[in-house]
């Protein structure tokens, strides 16, 4: 679908409810990151905080905790491929073997500050990269400091041990829960309008068009 005649005057703003766990947000966001390249008008991303599992320890490989909650190695093997081929059609790396369990509150907190410096969007997808192809230990401070330094983003280490975004990221999860968000990725249009899943691109398309239409 060719671009809107003329573009569009006003900028479309979108919050996403995502968490760094979730292959379905991975493949959404490039979704609809090929959405809004083929879209007329400006798309403002705001990412927002959503904990598939809160009280997840970190540690381990994911794979064996997945297994005992779906049922077992083989079911969650299934998943995975079926997963691959879904990333293989967008060009996302994936590798959900190398995958380290992790609580992915302190992933939030880069992901707001990541907001705060300008970087947001680079730093969300520099850490699905790590956490669903590369196997990177996102528990790790460190290494969230060096993924979100790879993206723009320098001096996590120092902000997270100061107790930097945290109050943010408590809020918005407060935000979600009370918005009655249940699964990501979740995606707001206008603070109206809202979408749940990993939709095709035409269909985020369709969705921006219709969205600036009326704003």
């Amino acid at each position: 679908m060719p671009p809107w005649p003329g573009g569009f005057a006003s900028v479309v703003n979108i919050e996403i409810f995502s968490d760094v766990v979730c292959p379905w947000c991975y493949l959404g966001r490039a979704r609809f990151a090929a959405a809004s390249g083929a879209f007329g008008g400006d798309v403002e991303v705001t990412w927002r905080p959503y904990q598939l599992d809160p009280g997840a320890a970190g540690g381990g490989l994911a794979v064996d905790s997945m297994a005992e909650k779906f049922g077992g190695p083989e079911r969650v093997a299934e998943m995975h491929e079926r997963m691959r081929g879904l990333m293989a059609a967008e060009g996302l790396p994936y590798e959900p073997e190398k995958a380290i369990q992790v609580n992915t509150r302190d992933a939030h907190r880069v992901i707001a500050l990541a907001g705060e410096a300008g970087v947001q969007d680079a730093v969300v997808g520099r850490l699905f990269r790590a956490y669903h192809a590369e196997g990177r230990d996102l528990n790790d401070h460190g290494t969230l400091a060096e993924l979100a330094a790879e993206a723009g983003l320098d001096g996590v280490a120092e902000m997270l041990a100061a107790g930097d975004g945290e109050a943010e990221v408590t809020a918005q999860l407060e935000v979600a829960r009370a918005a009655g968000v249940s699964g990501v990725p979740f995606f707001v249009f206008e603070g109206t309008w809202a979408v749940s899943g990993a939709q095709s691109a035409e269909f985020f398309e369709n969705a921006l068009r219709e969205v600036a239409a009326q704003v």
